[in-house]
């Protein structure tokens, strides 16, 4: 059983960049959502889950000018535009650029504000946990508002359950496995289940059939030399459905999921359409393509 790929994203919600092999720490792969874009109007870290306001980050890619260094400051973002232009994080008309491209007045920022929080849109898909978002019935610590046209958008705290300072929106670690996307592939055939719509740190391969990652949350592993702990199965959002790169906007990646696949989460309560698990690092160390994994075991 081995690492398929590896993947880290510079820039939240923005295309991100494989990569061979990373450290890994309690802060995730090295340099993954090291910066993020921040809506001056809202108080918002951006996020592609809100697709009338951010859908156009996937537009966007991020790569780091050089690589990462363990104990080093991070180096240099660059970010390639939807026109094909490109600036570095530290030239000094980023945010302007961004803010024209985008159409809303932005900053792109290394560290989130005290009390960051990012927004999530809950479309009309059978499945989807629409009735425990809506106003009068929220998750707990959550707030909402609502869309122009009716849909749900709730309110998260940034990286609530990953590491203190960071922009994950959930979690330090998103692992993904082959397994899964068969599965899904056999469920809907005319459906393209890509990697890139769920954008993972790390994919697995050689696991069993179906939807592996169910059964690991509450277990340890390893994956290359890497201690983690897998904690809960990952939430898919609208997304994984939105237009990025050469894949097309397709409902269909959501509604498959959340007609096969729901999982009750008690971390954050309710039942939530899932593919992939979330994990903490519990021994820091370097992964690389080709590495072996073991199989989770309850601790």
């Amino acid at each position: 059983m081995t690492v398929v790929s590896l993947h880290r994203y510079p820039v939240k919600s923005m295309l991100g960049e494989s990569v061979e092999r990373s450290v890994v720490t309690g802060r995730g792969l090295l340099g993954d959502r090291a910066l993020a874009v921040y809506d001056v109007e809202s108080g918002t870290v951006a996020s592609a889950k809100v697709p009338r306001l951010w859908a156009g980050l996937l537009d966007f890619s991020a790569r780091f000018a050089a690589d990462p260094e363990p104990g080093r400051s991070l180096p240099e973002v660059e970010v390639r535009f939807p026109d094909g232009s490109m600036l570095r994080s530290d030239d000094s008309g980023m945010d302007t650029a961004l803010s024209a491209a985008l159409g809303r007045e932005v900053r792109l920022i290394a560290e989130p504000p005290e009390g960051s929080q990012f927004e999530e849109v809950w479309p009309e898909i059978d499945g989807l946990p629409i009735d425990q978002l809506a106003p009068g019935q929220l998750i707990e610590g959550t707030t909402a508002r609502r869309e122009d046209s009716g849909e749900p958008v709730s309110r998260f705290d940034v990286s609530a359950f990953g590491a203190p300072g960071t922009f994950f929106d959930l979690s330090t670690l998103h692992v993904l496995t082959e397994s899964t996307l068969d599965r899904l592939r056999e469920l809907s055939p005319g459906t393209t289940f890509d990697v890139r719509r769920y954008r993972p740190n790390i994919m697995l391969n050689g696991a069993d059939a179906g939807f592996v990652e169910n059964d690991w949350p509450g277990s340890d592993g390893t994956i290359g030399g890497v201690g983690v702990r897998y904690s809960f199965a990952t939430m898919r959002c609208v997304m994984t459905t939105l237009a990025q790169s050469d894949l097309p906007r397709d409902a269909d990646i959501l509604r498959t999921v959340a007609k096969h696949n729901r999982i009750e989460i008690p971390q954050v309560g309710g039942v939530w359409a899932c593919a992939g698990v979330y994990a903490d690092v519990t021994g820091d160390g370097e992964i690389a393509v080709g590495d072996d994994y073991t199989a989770p075991t309850t601790a």
